[in-house]
């Protein structure tokens, strides 16, 4: 549980964030912005809509957008909630231009954002409703560029990130594995540069291959597309030898067949599925014009 007065928002680094929102800018509009040359500097008022259920997430993201186009931002819901259209969730106020310029770049980014986070609750969900006590975690698997934006959104879902990056934690998967000639092998030349601070995880396809990594000094075992009642097995056994070792379930893993792999002596249960192949939440960014009701539907003549 957060303290009072954190929110997730306190991990992000806001050079990073701006970097990241400049190169979304620019990527948009690399020479003249045609269509903000139409609508001028006139002072509008925006507002944001839900129009499909989901969990709202990125909020950060799209308040840097346009905080670097000088527009303010006003929430009416609060990042983690969960959205039933069609809602109202946020006002922007600027300029036309503006607002428009970062129309799409907030929108992209809160509709993924928005859909790893529903993704991650749902997975994390069915483990309450399993009285499973481990974690759901996502992956490496991010989309190039957007990493931050979809790691962050599993924390907003209530999902672990796993490792961020190939700094962050020591995974010797069977490439690795191969290479060095062992897992015993890689697991001493792992050690050799991550020292006592850095923790070591193997990627093993056979109780066997556990069995070793463990013997080398690994602290954490993926289970690697074992069946979940093989998967079952070997934790229980590798548990009762060492104890202390902590054991992930991952490989093929989805929303259908999670639940099976929700067993005692299984302490994560990773899934690529929460960053490849999640379904977007729809949003729309609508001036407000005198006498319409941005949130109905209906399309005006």
């Amino acid at each position: 549980m957060m303290a009072a007065g954190q929110t997730l928002e306190c991990l992000l680094s806001p050079a990073a964030i701006s970097d990241l929102v400049q190169s979304w800018l620019r990527e948009d509009i690399p020479s003249f912005d045609y269509g903000g040359y139409v609508v001028g500097e006139k002072e509008e008022t925006a507002v944001l809509l839900c129009k499909s259920p989901g969990v709202l997430a990125g909020v950060p993201f799209f308040n840097a957008v346009f905080r670097e186009l000088g527009c303010e931002v006003e929430w009416c819901k609060v990042e983690g909630t969960f959205l039933n259209p069609v809602c109202e969730v946020a006002t922007v106020k600027g300029r036309a231009r503006s607002i428009l310029v970062g129309e799409r770049s907030a929108l992209n980014c809160l509709a993924r954002a928005s859909g790893v986070a529903t993704a991650a609750s749902r997975l994390t969900s069915i483990a309450k409703e399993s009285a499973w006590t481990g974690q759901v975690a996502g992956t490496r698997k991010t989309t190039p560029g957007f990493r931050i934006v979809e790691k962050y959104s599993l924390l907003v879902g209530g999902a672990a990130t796993h490792r961020y990056d190939l700094s962050s934690m020591i995974m010797l998967k069977d490439n690795h594995i191969w290479s060095a000639g062992s897992i015993t092998q890689a697991v001493k030349n792992a050690r050799q540069t991550g020292g006592f601070s850095i923790k070591i995880e193997v990627e093993c396809r056979s109780l066997e291959e556990a069995r070793e990594a463990a013997l080398a000094g690994a602290e954490i075992i993926m289970l690697d597309n074992f069946t979940p009642e093989a998967a079952s097995s070997a934790a229980a056994q590798l548990k009762g030898e060492f104890p202390h070792i902590t054991l992930e379930a991952s490989g093929g893993i989805t929303e259908e067949t999670i639940r099976d792999f929700m067993k005692p002596n299984i302490d994560v249960i990773s899934t690529s599925r929460l960053t490849q192949g999640y379904s977007v939440v729809d949003f729309s960014l609508k001036i407000k014009k005198e006498g319409h009701d941005p949130s109905n539907p209906v399309v005006q003549s």
